[in-house]
């Protein structure tokens, strides 16, 4: 079925996502463990100016505030009345910006997961789960998002659960994993695997990775999603580098040119749309935006192209690997 995503990749062939959204906040003010979807209402205009800064370094798709836009999360905050309110300020500011600019902007409504524990692991049902997200979703589609970007799962029920959420609310959806554990999800997915989520209805417009431990890390993971299905639309939206503790801040090691060099490998291995996860900032996003104008697609690359081109892997590929990862909660959200 034709959607504004779909239809942005018919015409330009791989699209540029955003960078990171927390980084970027953190540096304009936010305190560690404040909510940032409250920033939706208390401080719209740095909301504002983040997804314009993205379009401006030339991101085709920009990310709604709203990564922890469930009821589940907000509970921290005592802010669980307000999913649907924070959820459609979050696509109203995005859309807002996507629809004064000189080009096609996809909205895409961040969905990120609820931080519990499904059953038998945990309390919450699938039901319950579904339905978290198809209220957080629902507030995302009056806002006018384009369609649901699931990110930084670990749990394919979980996956499964956003996107009933998803097409119960009416949107078309996205997800991404986050193979951070082994080469695999923390629940144990397969970078391979993940095609097959989602085994019934309707199927997302793309799926993929972010977050992670870094480039090389997530290209080995696409390097498996597209040799399993090699005609998918693939998303990789990786970290930039490695965090870095400098005094009491969190710096991200990865350069501009690193991430240039990872859009190119990126593109020879498949990828539709790159993007940039924890650290990633405006300079990133243009120099990611210049590689990706200007490379010719190659041949495909292999783990030691990777290796040699953007460093060392922090984890095992996945293939290699025979580690259980731990079953734990992950943080609470994407930097």
């Amino acid at each position: 079925m034709s959607n504004p995503l779909s239809d942005l990749i018919a015409e330009k062939g791989v699209l540029l996502a955003d960078g990171a959204t927390g980084t970027n906040l953190f540096a304009m003010g936010l305190m560690s463990g404040d909510a940032p979807e409250l920033w939706n209402k208390e401080a719209p205009e740095k909301i504002t100016k983040l997804h314009q800064d993205f379009v401006d370094a030339g991101s085709d798709i920009i990310l709604t505030n709203s990564f922890g836009g469930t009821r589940h999360r907000l509970k921290l905050h005592n802010a669980q009345d307000k999913v649907f309110e924070l959820n459609k300020r979050a696509a109203e500011i995005a859309r807002a910006v996507a629809d004064k600019a000189d080009r096609k902007i996809i909205v895409a409504g961040s969905v990120g997961p609820t931080g519990e524990l499904l059953a038998p692991l945990g309390e919450l049902t699938f039901e319950q789960t579904v339905e978290a997200f198809r209220e957080q979703i629902e507030g995302l589609k009056a806002g006018g998002a384009d369609l649901a970007w699931i990110e930084t799962m670990s749990s394919p029920e979980e996956i499964r659960a956003a996107a009933q959420g998803a097409l119960e609310a009416g949107l078309p959806y996205t997800f991404t994993g986050s193979f951070d554990t082994a080469g695999k999800t923390m629940m144990g997915l397969h970078p391979k695997d993940i095609h097959g989520v989602v085994e019934s209805g309707e199927k997302p417009i793309a799926l993929g990775a972010n977050c992670g431990v870094g480039a090389p890390d997530i290209l080995s993971s696409l390097l498996d999603m597209t040799e399993a299905e090699p005609g998918a639309t693939i998303i990789v939206k990786g970290n930039c580098g490695i965090p870095e503790f400098r005094g009491e801040n969190i710096v991200y090691s990865g350069t501009p040119d690193l991430m240039a060099d990872y859009v190119r490998l990126a593109i020879d291995a498949g990828a539709t749309i790159i993007g940039g996860c924890c650290g990633t900032s405006c300079d990133h996003l243009r120099a990611m935006r210049t590689a990706m104008d200007t490379h010719t697609r190659g041949k495909r690359p292999t783990i030691e192209d990777i290796v040699s081109t953007v460093g060392p892997l922090r984890n095992k590929a996945a293939a290699n690997s025979d580690e259980a990862p731990r079953r734990e909660r992950r943080s609470r959200r994407r930097a």
